[in-house]
C-alpha cells in the first residue's frame, strides 16, 4: 500500500470510497478527461491491503458508472454532436464526405470500438461520444457498452485486488505494453484508411446514400 499513500487520490478513496469511485468513472465514461482506471485500481488495491472496503462493493460501483456514464455521452453526442461537426468539421479536415465515412466504420466496427475502447486510455473518455456522434444503433451501443463495462470493471478490480502491493511492480511494463498496442492499432487503422479512403468513401456513400441527418 505505500505507493498509494503519497498519492492525493489514496485520501480520496479513504475518504469517500465507493462515492468517489462511482462519480469519477462516471465523468470519465462520459468525456470527462478523468482518472477513472487509476481510481479502479488504486481502491481494488486499497481493498486487499487495508480491507476497509469490499472489492464486490468498488466492481459493482465502478462498473455501473462506467455504463450509465457511457450512456450518457453516447447520448449527448447523438444528440448534439453531428450537428456541431456538420457544421464546423470542415475547420478540422472533417468534410461531409469523411463525417459518412466515420458513421459507415462505426456502423460496421461499433460495437467492437465500444467494447475494446473501455480497456484503453485514448478512447475509454470518447468512445461513447463518438458512438453517438456517428448513430450507432443504441441497441448495439447498450449491449456492447454492458458488456464492456463490466468485463474491464471486474478484470481490472479483481485482477489488481488479487495482485494486491505487486501492482506496483507491473504497473509500470503494462501501462508500456498497452500503450505500445494503442499507438501500433491506431496508426495502423490510420494508414488502412488512408491507403482505402476514396474506396471506403464509395461503401460509406452505397450504405447510407444522400445527406446525413
Amino acid at each position: 500500500m505505500h505507493f498509494l499513500t503519497n498519492l492525493p487520490i489514496a485520501d480520496l478513496i479513504a475518504s469517500y470510497g465507493y462515492i468517489a469511485i462511482f462519480i469519477i468513472i462516471g465523468l470519465e465514461s462520459a468525456g470527462v478527461p478523468l482518472p477513472g482506471e487509476t481510481i479502479l485500481i488504486s481502491s481494488a488495491v486499497y481493498a486487499g491491503s487495508t480491507g476497509n472496503l469490499n472489492i464486490g462493493g468498488i466492481v459493482a460501483a465502478a462498473a455501473a458508472a462506467a455504463i450509465l456514464g457511457d450512456n450518457l455521452g453516447y447520448w449527448v453526442g447523438r444528440r448534439w454532436g453531428l450537428p456541431i461537426l456538420m457544421k464546423y468539421g470542415y475547420l478540422i479536415a472533417l468534410d461531409h464526405g469523411r463525417l459518412k465515412l466515420g458513421q459507415y466504420l462505426f456502423r460496421e466496427h461499433g460495437g467492437k470500438i465500444v467494447f475494446f475502447g473501455r480497456f484503453t486510455a485514448m478512447l475509454r473518455a470518447y468512445a461513447a461520444v463518438l458512438a453517438g456522434v456517428n448513430r450507432l444503433d443504441a441497441r448495439r451501443f447498450m449491449l456492447f457498452n454492458g458488456l464492456g463495462g463490466i468485463a474491464w470493471a471486474s478484470i481490472m478490480g479483481f485482477g489488481s485486488y488479487l495482485c494486491g502491493q505487486q501492482i506496483e511492480h507491473i504497473a509500470g511494463p503494462v501501462g508500456i505494453a498497452l500503450l505500445a498496442i494503442v499507438l501500433f492499432g491506431g496508426l495502423a487503422l490510420w494508414l488502412f484508411v488512408r491507403k482505402h479512403e476514396a474506396r471506403l468513401r464509395q461503401a460509406a456513400e452505397a450504405a447510407i446514400p444522400g445527406p446525413l441527418m
